[in-house]
């Protein structure tokens, strides 16, 4: 199903019915930038109507920073269903607290806030058991609901499949349900840290906790993007006898092996057989594994026809890889963005070798972020180790295509707006793609 034929089906099904709305009223008389979706690898920063509060539990908040996430390039590739042409981008961004609605309890303007990623609701059952990511109130996209069954919560900047709501990559964002999605931030955390716990902080920690890596255990992680290079800082953190960093970008496999904590690194544009330099590390294999990777990066000439010709969606072969790699009774997360449908998935091995295969789903940040802002604050955890460059949001399109082809050391970027603090100290300066005066990664300084 590609994203035409998605979006008639929406239209013949109707909306599913949520709490709150994904039209926002507009100020009149103001606006913003911010970056939209027209078409495959076609995006554009773009002045228009600025978001007010529409309902009581609103907030609309000025971005002070905003960013572009490997995730992001399945929207610029095309890859997700429901886009829509003039879709706002971006599901990580924080800010200032602008304009609140009449019900908000624990916010005022001018509050430091980072938003969750997701849209929930705070009230109902996922909700109450902490899977906020699950929210059962706030995604309106009956696609979903009729391929997966029932569907996770909206999203901000994440097309129609996820609520269709106007995301981050903007200067002003309306923030549903405002007391639930956005956290307080002390002023002893800057921006430039503050940022990540909107996703890849709590989205990260999330997969350690999910594929059970702990004290003495051993993982594999695959995918060096800034998800699987968190991940390693966790795995360390969490006390793992040997982690194993597979990735084919000489920078990141460095970064990873240098500062970031992992014992042992993969390249997979020289080892083309990564299982066996596995089982060379760990003869019996690694207890856990972590697919930070995704569906897009299909290996072989076979699974590369299926997916040009829509015969399959996702690639299994990561998945495959892992499923041959962990160690009996081992476990596997997939943290990575998987879609829909596969061809070739190694089933046997799931079963006979007794491995737990476990979807993280879309992290639940608000179970997790209060704590890891206290992580992030007392210098246990630093977010900064993968933030390379700064930039601007006029910039954003030139971003995005040096992003998705991981030129000039791009790894995870600050993305500034006319309303953001000043540069904090030993964070990247500012760096200009149109310009062509882009900075030395910070990462590899």
């Amino acid at each position: 199903m590609n994203t035409f034929v998605a979006n008639k089906a929406q239209e013949h099904l109707g909306d599913r019915p949520t709490a709150t709305t994904n039209q926002p009223n507009m100020r009149p008389n103001e606006t913003m930038l911010a970056l939209r979706w027209y078409g495959n690898k076609d995006v554009r920063v773009e002045e228009v109507p600025v978001p007010a509060v529409t309902e009581p539990k609103d907030v609309v908040c000025k971005v002070t920073g905003t960013t572009v996430c490997g995730s992001d390039l399945h929207l610029y590739h095309k890859e997700i269903l429901q886009l829509q042409q003039g879709d706002i981008l971006g599901h990580e961004w924080m800010g200032v607290v602008d304009e609140v609605g009449s019900e908000v309890k624990n916010l005022k303007k001018g509050d430091r806030v980072v938003a969750s990623f997701q849209i929930a609701c705070g009230e109902c059952q996922f909700c109450k058991e902490g899977l906020s990511s699950m929210c059962s109130q706030t995604n309106s996209s009956s696609v979903q609901e009729k391929l997966y069954g029932k569907p996770f919560a909206g999203l901000f900047g994440y097309t129609h499949f996820a609520g269709g709501f106007a995301g981050g990559q903007a200067e002003y964002v309306r923030c549903p349900f405002a007391d639930t999605n956005l956290l307080k931030i002390p002023d002893s955390v800057p921006d430039e840290k503050a940022l990540f716990l909107s996703d890849i902080i709590p989205t990260s920690y999330h997969a350690i906790v999910c594929a059970d890596v702990q004290k003495g255990k051993s993982v594999a992680i695959w995918g060096l993007g800034p998800i699987g290079l968190y991940a390693v800082q966790w795995a360390k953190l969490a006390g793992a006898s040997r982690i194993i960093a597979i990735d084919g970008v000489p920078e990141r496999l460095a970064l990873a092996k240098d500062k970031l904590g992992a014992t042992d690194v993969i390249d997979i544009s020289t080892e083309k057989d990564v299982v066996s330099a596995i089982y060379a590390l760990e003869p019996e294999g690694v207890d856990c594994a972590i697919d930070a990777a995704a569906f897009r990066y299909a290996k072989s000439l076979l699974h590369q026809v299926q997916r040009a010709v829509g015969l399959e969606t996702d690639s299994p072969e990561i998945i495959n890889e892992a499923l041959r790699a962990v160690r009996k009774f081992g476990t596997i997360a997939l943290v990575a963005d998987y879609a829909a449908l596969t061809n070739q998935f190694l089933i046997g091995a799931l079963m006979e070798k007794g491995i737990t295969l476990r979807g993280t789903g879309q992290a639940p940040v608000q179970n997790y972020w209060k704590d890891l802002l206290k992580k992030v604050e007392s210098g246990e955890f630093d977010p900064t180790t993968i933030l390379s460059h700064r930039f601007k949001i006029n910039e954003f399109r030139e971003l995005y295509e040096a992003f998705d082809k991981k030129e000039m050391g791009i790894m995870k970027t600050f993305v500034e707006t006319r309303f953001s603090h000043p540069r904090a100290e030993g964070t990247p300066e500012l760096s200009s793609l149109v310009d062509g005066d882009v900075k030395e990664s910070a990462v590899h300084a």
